[in-house]
């Protein structure tokens, strides 16, 4: 979607992972709110605007994507998603990309807390047994091979301590179009969105 409009493409679960990143590097106890609030307080990330969408640089350089993307680093920014502080140090990051508009925010409080005023919302949902199947083919694109077993139950984990999380729990805005792709391709849920907007704007 973000191509066919050239918009910016805004990944936010990204930053997250960027996080937990530093914390695993730092070998961190992501318990710890003390540890937390003292990474947060000497750790700066930047995002800016290049033809994928935006870079990411944590405090000067640039983070390599696919260290973000491990099961592992997976696991641990859903751990750290749920402090209120990691949350609300992410929360202007988000929302200053968004400022000028022009950007395709995907994220799992988008539309109730980063940007309820998006002229868009929309809520994709999927059976957990077909995400769990493209989640393991995605990473096996990346040459990372997991059993499906394993990636369903830590997808499980995730969406439960999302949902039940105290604050900015995973939850469609009232005003979401709320969309079911477990039956359909890629490009038909695109074209699908792209007819809605169509009719809105």
């Amino acid at each position: 979607m973000a191509d066919r409009f050239h918009y910016g493409y805004l990944d936010t679960g990204a930053l997250y992972r960027a996080l937990a990143w530093k914390v695993q590097e730092e070998q961190l106890d992501p318990n710890n709110l003390a540890h937390i609030e003292a990474l947060l307080s000497r750790t700066s990330l930047q995002l800016i605007a290049d033809h994928n969408g935006f870079a990411m640089k944590m405090d000067g350089q640039p983070l390599v994507q696919e260290e973000l993307r491990t099961s592992l680093i997976s696991q641990l920014a859903s751990s750290i998603a749920v402090l209120p502080i990691v949350r609300e140090w992410l929360l202007p990051v988000q929302q200053e990309v968004g400022k000028a508009g022009g950007v395709v925010a995907e994220g799992r409080d988008m539309g109730t807390r980063v940007f309820p005023n998006a002229d868009i919302k929309f809520f994709l949902e999927a059976d957990v047994n077909v995400r769990a199947h493209r989640r393991q083919q995605q990473l096996a694109q990346k040459g990372q091979t997991v059993a499906l077993d394993t990636v369903r139950d830590e997808m499980i984990m995730r969406d439960t301590r999302d949902r039940n999380r105290k604050n900015d729990p995973l939850r469609p805005h009232p005003e979401a179009i709320m969309i079911e792709t477990s039956e359909q391709p890629l490009e038909k849920v695109v074209d699908n969105m792209m007819g809605m907007i169509a009719d809105r704007l």
